[in-house]
């Protein structure tokens, strides 16, 4: 079984950010990932500093990865299904080994739910978005398409209106829509079509129409989804018994981001936060920094021999 000081189960942005910081401190670490979440479907994150043009989740990723292993972190490719809390920290259960941490973040993320139509993934961060704090300006005086079902898809048409009055709302399946929220729509001119999504026509990750299973379809320059029923994964933090709230998204110490469970932290899209990458990032940062300090409490840390720095000037 692999030990490591601190033991990341996600590599994406909180759980990258916290295995950099944490190997800056020279901690031995390991990042247990399954290579999928929602930093790998996003194609642009427009609203991150110092990436004016934008920057991929994929982009990110691997170079975070390579940052990250540049300070000796250690990269697992897995799926961990199972969790235990341990004398000396926690074991994790893969499906292709079990891995060990005196310390333990979880960075599970947050999965969205859609349907898989054609050509919808191809335009997820370029054109069709999923957070309107993130991407709401996008939609700016811009023809926009809510794709959804149901109340999700109602108050996101409805949070939109912030930034164009130009909004169809694609109702997925015909959803009931609560008469309260269906008499908001009314009132703002926002149009309801009640269809089955087809599929996606665009033209290179450019949104151009919603094609719907029953004839017809829907055209716009942007798009926005919500279909509610998001997956959030804490099922490994609840199985030791971490507080969860009802929406089953972690409850952290807002000072430090340690969950209920000594030991055990939680960072990123499963806490209890709006859903940014830069939140992911800074949560995944402070993190690191308190379980190195419950490292040292321990007495554990082993600070190895640091690398050679070359202090030569020109």
């Amino acid at each position: 079984m692999m030990q490591a000081d601190a033991l990341i189960v996600g590599g994406g942005i909180a759980g990258l950010q916290a295995a950099i910081q944490l190997g800056r401190y020279r901690h031995r670490v390991a990042v247990v990932d399954r290579g999928y979440g929602r930093s790998t479907l996003c194609r642009r994150y427009n609203n991150v500093l110092g990436w004016p043009d934008g920057v991929s989740g994929m982009e990110l990723r691997e170079k975070g990865r390579k940052q990250a292993e540049s300070f000796g972190v250690v990269w697992i490719d897995d799926e961990i299904t199972g969790l235990a809390k341990t004398e000396d920290g926690f074991t994790a259960f893969g499906r292709r080994g079990a891995y060990a941490g005196r310390v333990m973040l979880l960075a599970t993320g947050v999965i969205d739910r859609f349907p898989d139509v054609p050509g919808l993934k191809a335009c997820l961060g370029t054109s069709v978005y999923v957070c309107p704090d993130c991407d709401g300006y996008e939609t700016s005086g811009r023809k926009t398409v809510v794709l959804g079902s149901g109340n999700s898809g109602a108050r996101m048409a409805l949070e939109l209106l912030y930034w164009t009055d130009d909004i169809t709302y694609v109702n997925h399946g015909g959803k009931p829509i609560d008469p309260s929220l269906a008499e908001r729509l009314a009132e703002h001119r926002v149009d309801v079509v009640n269809g089955t999504l087809e599929a996606v026509e665009h033209d290179e990750g450019r949104f151009r129409t919603a094609r719907l299973a029953e004839g017809g379809a829907v055209a716009g320059e942007r798009a926005f989804i919500a279909f509610g029923g998001n997956e959030v994964n804490t099922a490994l933090a609840a199985s030791v018994g971490a507080e969860r709230l009802e929406n089953r998204h972690i409850v952290t110490d807002p000072r430090t981001k340690m969950t209920t469970v000594p030991g055990l932290w939680a960072a990123g899209d499963v806490g209890v936060h709006s859903e940014q990458l830069t939140v992911a990032m800074g949560e995944g940062a402070l993190a690191a920094v308190w379980m190195h300090k419950e490292l040292l409490r321990q007495g554990i840390a082993t600070r190895p021999e640091a690398p050679a720095i070359n202090r030569s000037t020109r």
